[in-house]
């Protein structure tokens, strides 16, 4: 209900910019103008510096943190971009302060910032529940706690039909190819 509000509330701003932008500069055309010029021009910046970004989001969602450069630096273009896309006056130029360079290493630092603790807050979620598992097992009296996960892992393979999906049946067979050999004769007679 709240993000409702905030978006409406945003919505009326807009309109009132719009209004007030229009006024000042003669006439509500250039307005409108200027958002479909800033619309293709936020589209060409998502085009341009999301190219080789998706595999990257996927594996930073997956808890892969990678510092790659390419992520972190192209990122804020993109969102910035994305903020070109949607019109309005205000979100342009939120879209312009992102592109200034102190703002985006702001920015840059902020997202790692967030992904670290995102990160951390995965491992802790996964070894709490090793640990909370070890305690339970008895892992104190020497027990190994992967053993459960080990067993699982075996059950699901039993119910596959015992079959490893890594190995592949076949026959290897000998073929000796009857092409013709291409002769080397030598070009300079002596």
């Amino acid at each position: 209900m709240k993000l409702f509000l905030i978006v409406l509330a945003g919505l009326i701003l807009e309109v009132f910019v719009w209004i007030g932008v229009g006024d000042l500069v003669g006439s509500m055309w250039y307005v409108f103008f200027w958002y479909i010029a800033a619309f293709f021009i936020g589209l060409n910046m998502i085009r341009k510096y999301s190219a080789g970004v998706m595999p990257q989001m996927q594996q930073m969602q997956m808890g892969q943190m990678g510092g790659d450069p390419a992520l972190t630096g192209n990122l804020p273009k993109i969102i910035a971009g994305f903020l070109l896309l949607i019109p309005g006056l205000i979100t342009d130029v939120i879209a312009v302060l992102i592109l200034i360079p102190g703002v985006q290493n702001i920015f840059k630092q902020a997202m790692m910032n967030a992904m670290m603790k995102r990160q951390q807050a995965m491992m802790n979620k996964m070894m709490g529940g090793m640990m909370g598992d070890m305690n339970g097992m008895g892992g104190a009296q020497g027990q190994n706690p992967f053993a459960d996960m080990m067993r699982q892992m075996q059950d699901m393979q039993n119910h596959q039909g015992g079959r490893d999906s890594t190995i592949i049946d076949g026959e290897a067979r000998e073929i000796t190819p009857d092409a013709k050999k291409i002769e080397m004769k030598d070009v300079n007679p002596k």
